[in-house]
């Protein structure tokens, strides 16, 4: 039975800035597969930059794995926001809706992030060649410990899938394509007995990429041979993950796209981004103008709070583009006035100590929670200030 979708516009008390396609009311569409029900989307998108979602929202079938396979919270957002980043090359958010991933289910993941086995492997645990199905390299249990890990490490740490529908002339919703990240790992970390100690290796850049881009080719191969992706455009994207004690994000070094008719991967658009820390050594040496906005920027606020625990920013570089910066501010108030001024006291530097082209989001926090949200978007002559009750 086709799963019928009633679409019904509605209005959202958010920020507008960007353009969507009008929708009519009450809306009745159908997409393909599962059983009738009623979904929702919005009128409006909170930025041009943001993919309107359907509502109720529908997780991911794979979606609990995220959390366990990737190594900090800075990697789980920046895999899954970047992503979006990639997919607006091909998918415009003005004609495209967003969808977790609904083709890939938990269990295929799972196998596709396992290793490969061999033939020996295999018959002791009386598999058939039609599951050994791990991207992951054979580990022929040859060799120390070390030398296992070093000459086999574990490349691949998760595979997320997102879902881009358009809704068509007959007013239903078809998958029109599909995003495909493969997060890989910088550091392969293991054990050499259980409960032991952690060990490191770290994998150079060029056999991050070697590996991602091989296994890619599977991933695009397998996808062609799946009756829902055979014949739609598919994007995959390289990201990676930084190591497990990092404060920044890892970041996407590559990118492919396959449209309907293509059934390999032709050529790769090489990504050049990257999370640097404010204060550090990095944004010194390589980024020595943007070190000195935010440093002024801290002293400032130094100078008139004694009770100020510290500023840290993080920056995305594009190439060598500061194109975002987020700054958190942990401090102690004695009260909401002490709140609003301290906030209103920061809004102001914001605008003083940083050029108009750089985007900066400034979260204020304390004991209690967040206290205050302050937006200054590219080149905006006014920020946005939200105060927490």
């Amino acid at each position: 039975m086709k799963k019928k979708w009633v679409l019904a516009a509605v209005s959202a008390m958010l920020l507008a800035s960007g353009c969507a396609p009008a929708l009519q009311n009450d809306d009745e569409v159908t997409q393909e597969n599962g059983d009738e029900t009623t979904a929702v989307i919005p009128t409006y998108q909170i930025s041009e930059n943001f993919y309107r979602t359907i509502v109720p929202f529908e997780p991911g079938k794979a979606r609990g794995l995220v959390v366990s396979n990737l190594n900090t919270r800075h990697d789980i957002v920046e895999f899954e926001t970047g992503l979006m980043r990639i997919a607006q090359e091909n998918f415009s958010p003005e004609s495209f809706f967003f969808q977790e991933g609904q083709v890939l289910e938990e269990g295929v993941v799972r196998s596709w992030l396992s290793r490969k086995y061999t033939d020996a492997q295999l018959k002791e645990q009386e598999l058939t060649a039609e599951e050994n199905l791990g991207l992951n390299p054979v580990d022929s249990g040859e060799g120390s410990v070390d030398e296992r890990n070093e000459r086999a490490p574990i490349y691949l740490a998760h595979i997320m899938e997102q879902d881009y529908l358009t809704k068509k002339e007959d007013n239903s919703l078809q998958l029109d394509g599909v995003v495909i990240g493969l997060a890989l790992n910088s550091v392969h970390y293991y054990q050499k007995e259980a409960y032991g100690a952690q060990y490191e290796f770290t994998i150079p850049d060029e056999k991050i990429e070697e590996e991602g881009k091989k296994m890619a080719a599977q991933v695009a191969s397998r996808l062609r041979s799946m009756d829902k992706t055979k014949n739609i455009p598919v994007t995959i994207a390289l990201f990676q993950q930084a190591p497990q004690n990092s404060v920044t994000a890892g970041n996407f070094i590559a990118y492919t796209h396959l449209d309907a008719g293509d059934g390999e991967i032709s050529d790769w658009k090489a990504i050049d981004e990257e999370y640097v820390l404010f204060p550090s050594s990095t944004a010194e040496e390589n980024h020595r103008e943007d070190s000195t906005y935010f440093a002024n920027f801290k002293q400032d606020i130094e100078t008139y709070f004694d009770n100020f625990n510290g500023v840290i920013g993080r920056g995305l570089y594009s190439g060598e583009e500061l194109t975002g910066l987020k700054i958190e501010i942990p401090i102690q108030f004695y009260g909401k006035a002490e709140a609003i001024g301290f906030t209103q006291y920061v809004t102001g530097l914001v605008m003083e100590h940083f050029p108009a082209y750089i985007p900066v989001e400034v979260s204020i926090t304390s004991t209690s929670g967040t206290e205050a949200l302050i937006v200054k978007e590219a080149n905006a002559e006014e920020p946005y200030v939200h105060i927490y009750e």
